[in-house]
């Protein structure tokens, strides 16, 4: 970029093809030989309000800050307008956005919270950091060709040990080097946990978010929890830093939600399991050297990991987002596996399968209930800089009315979250199934149910844009297209709804009357 400055007068006099300047935010832009190339057409830059002027309202009402951003516009600067300073900055790496409701309270200058330490803040920064600078471009581009996510990305992943860190605190993370040294393993609980995946969800791209190594949050905890030391010994290490990949084999076509309707059979032939059957909708699946399998057997559900050998076929499973995430049918056609490679007791399979619920249901959330703050930001945004009549879209009440049900469902969703996350960290695994488990599965019922909510209400404030993959709309189209993802992974909705009333009912105390 030149240092040279410009008076508005000397960019009126270019206004014209082959002589084109404009201003955009007290920025100089020679766009002579752009216009041509311009995606909408030369015309829409030659017109008389944009030639020669400052153009700086009508590009943010049609393009996304980044697009400044990019080496190949960025180079058409040539100067900035005397007197005048730039008003619209990028945040710097790691900076938290200072649009209310963007962040989490805790993370907004001048609140408080009675969770957060400043050990969780500086963790926090250092999070959104890596996730930024790392992640993100390769988020952008696997959402889009549905390639897995690169393996320079899970390296640098494991080498801040992120994955392990997914799975929550515990002996698994004794002896590595947490983010950095930033927090120790014995200082790492579910709120450093919990801001992991806020900034897994708020990355905008929900395929992306289960291609991240969704399968090993939920496939290796059985491994941690029912496997024997020998196992663990040769899984867990090579698992966690990133050189095979684990995933979660237990819906079939035949049952989903259902878990006791599973066909999955294995049988024993002397040291080994034999396994045939098929498995649907296996988040990592594609890629995974690793199925942790729910399977019947004689004795009644068994859990087995089986490696990936030729007879295990997995093909992917078209849906609505992109093939990054792995989704995966997988065919068992005679597959074996040791008998050592049994996760619990034969037949006690249903309690292994069931004790790793909760995590992945409040894991759930989290990363929904990011994705959905990030979109409440989106549309904070685009309502105050889009003019529509001849004032920004906020200034009409219907729009106003639409935001603060957005504010509202966000906001205490956060809360609950919140509270939920903290009797994890203060009660055992076993109180956790006892006292909260009908209360994680409500929790996820209302952050899907709202999530769709707050995706409909986004879709209607952007419009067209929102439903374009492209350009100002694109995280809203992601988003309104994947949202009801999070209303069926891990049990569906309306299951987990009837969960929490089951507990409520089995808890009511006999000498209770009107």
């Amino acid at each position: 970029m030149s240092g040279k400055t410009f008076t508005a007068e000397e960019v009126a006099s270019h206004n014209k093809a082959g002589d084109l300047w404009i201003i955009i935010d007290s920025k100089v832009y020679d766009i002579s030989r752009f216009v041509k190339m311009h995606p909408g057409g030369a015309g829409v830059l030659l017109t008389k309000n944009i030639a020669g002027k400052d153009a700086t309202e009508a590009f943010f009402g049609l393009h996304r800050l980044e697009v400044l951003l990019k080496p190949q516009y960025a180079r058409l600067q040539i100067g900035t307008i005397e007197g005048q300073q730039e008003i619209v900055k990028p945040l710097a790496a790691g900076e938290a956005s200072q649009v209310p409701y963007a962040e989490p309270a805790w993370l907004s200058p001048g609140f408080h919270s009675p969770y957060y330490t400043d050990g969780h803040r500086a963790f926090q920064k250092a999070a959104r950091k890596f996730f930024e600078e790392i992640v993100q471009p390769d988020a952008v581009k696997h959402e889009e060709d549905g390639k897995r996510i690169s393996q320079d990305v899970v390296d640098k992943l494991c080498e801040l040990n992120i994955p392990a860190m997914r799975i929550g605190p515990g002996k698994h993370l004794k002896g590595r080097k947490l983010m950095g040294g930033i927090v120790t393993p014995e200082d790492f609980d579910h709120f450093h946990e919990l801001i992991l995946n806020y900034e897994v969800g708020r990355l905008g791209t929900r395929s992306y978010v289960d291609g991240l190594l969704a399968g090993q949050v939920i496939g290796l905890p059985p491994v941690l929890n029912y496997g024997s030391p020998e196992l663990q010994a040769k899984v867990v290490p090579e698992v966690l830093d990133g050189k095979k990949f684990i995933c979660l084999a237990i819906s079939e076509a035949f049952a989903g939600s259902d878990v006791g309707g599973l066909q999955t059979y294995a049988e024993r032939d002397g040291d080994e399991w034999v396994i045939t059957g098929t498995k649907k909708w296996i988040t990592n699946g594609t890629f995974a050297d690793y199925f942790t399998v729910a399977c019947r057997t004689e004795g009644g559900y068994t859990v087995i990991l089986v490696p990936r050998q030729d007879a295990v076929f997995t093909k992917a499973v078209k849906t609505a987002y992109s093939s990054t995430a792995g989704t995966s049918y997988v065919t068992f056609d005679g597959a074996r596996a040791p008998v050592a490679n049994t996760l619990g007791k034969v037949g006690s399979g249903m309690q292994v399968v069931l004790s790793n619920f909760n995590h992945e249901r409040w894991m759930i959330v989290c990363t929904s209930l990011s994705a959905q703050r990030r979109v409440v930001e989106e549309c904070l945004k685009w309502t105050a800089q889009r003019v529509a009549f001849g004032r920004p879209l906020n200034a009409q009440p219907v729009v106003r009315a639409r935001l603060a049900n957005m504010l509202a469902r966000v906001e205490a969703g956060q809360n609950w979250l919140e509270f939920v996350t903290h009797q994890m960290n203060n009660m055992s695994y076993d109180e956790q199934s006892d006292k909260i488990a009908g209360t994680i599965g409500l929790l996820k019922q209302y952050i899907t149910r709202s999530g769709r909510e707050t995706a409909e209400d986004a879709t209607l404030l952007f419009g067209g844009r929102g439903i374009t993959s492209t350009g100002m709309g694109k995280l809203i189209e992601n988003y309104h297209r994947t949202s009801p993802y999070d209303a069926i992974l891990g049990g569906s909705e309306d299951v987990l709804g009837d969960l929490g009333v089951r507990q409520a009912i089995k808890k009511l105390p006999k000498n209770v009357r009107l």
